[in-house]
């Protein structure tokens, strides 16, 4: 047998995230796989099978904390309530058996969904239409919403810790895709209270989700952030934020 160059040693170390380890530095972000909730066991074998291939981290592709949060048509992973455990906890253990650490991607995809499953109004930072669904409008979130939220992302985070996960994430990325991610951007948040205006206010969310996730399950899973820091679209992305921000909120 070729004996590995020991350049690549390093590939092969333990990582320690929060209370986890890994046992190696392959790690399978978290991606979409069109199985998700419909295809529970072709879903968890597919993982199984990367964690039997080596990796020491498999994650979930991004999974809905609450029926506010319903991508359908599209076919993706779910927690919205106990009877989700099922699914959750047969991919869990398909990538434990091979010693790999099983991480979750929870989201809230906010003014990205149109609810044609669960019926309801969708939710957004500010009032506004849809992405990429017609004739549907977004809701802005008042602060009895966002605590609401707040206790959504909780009640996920600690369903992922029963069914097993290692690793929970708070997801803020790609674009309009998730709520956390609409905070941030001020072509979404116009907003005038302590949510809205100033780079600071803008994180104000995020910051809270992350404590709320180390608080209720940090002790035994490891807590992943997930953001964007480049959307490749100049002014309008996170440039103006910043060119914004060193001057104050706009108006």
């Amino acid at each position: 047998m070729q004996k590995r160059d020991p350049r690549y040693d390093i590939l092969f170390e333990e990582v320690q995230i929060g209370p986890k380890k890994t046992r190696n530095r392959f790690y399978q972000v978290p991606h979409c796989n069109g199985m998700g909730h419909r295809y529970p066991r072709a879903m968890a074998e597919m993982r199984g099978v990367k964690a039997e291939g080596g990796w020491g981290v498999v994650n979930t592709e991004e999974c809905s904390i609450h029926p506010s949060s319903d991508l359908s048509p599209f076919t993706l992973m779910r927690l919205w309530d106990d009877s989700d455990l099922p699914v959750h906890e047969l991919m869990v253990q398909k990538v434990h058996e091979h010693g790999s650490l099983a991480g979750i991607q929870l989201v809230h995809n906010g003014l990205s969904v149109a609810n044609y499953y669960s019926r309801l109004p969708p939710l957004a930072p500010s009032n506004t239409p849809t992405e990429s669904f017609a004739h549907v409008q977004a809701r802005g979130m008042d602060k009895a919403d966002i605590r609401e939220f707040r206790e959504w992302h909780v009640g996920a985070a600690k369903r992922a810790s029963r069914a097993g996960y290692d690793i929970v994430y708070a997801y803020a990325a790609h674009g309009t895709m998730t709520l956390l991610n609409q905070f941030l951007l001020r072509r979404f948040n116009q907003r005038t209270d302590e949510y809205g205006g100033s780079l600071q206010n803008r994180i104000r969310l995020v910051s809270e989700v992350l404590s709320d996730a180390k608080d209720a399950v940090g002790h035994k899973c490891a807590i992943a952030f997930r953001f964007a820091v480049e959307e490749f679209i100049g002014e309008e992305g996170m440039t103006l934020s910043e060119a914004e921000d060193a001057v104050g909120p706009a108006g």
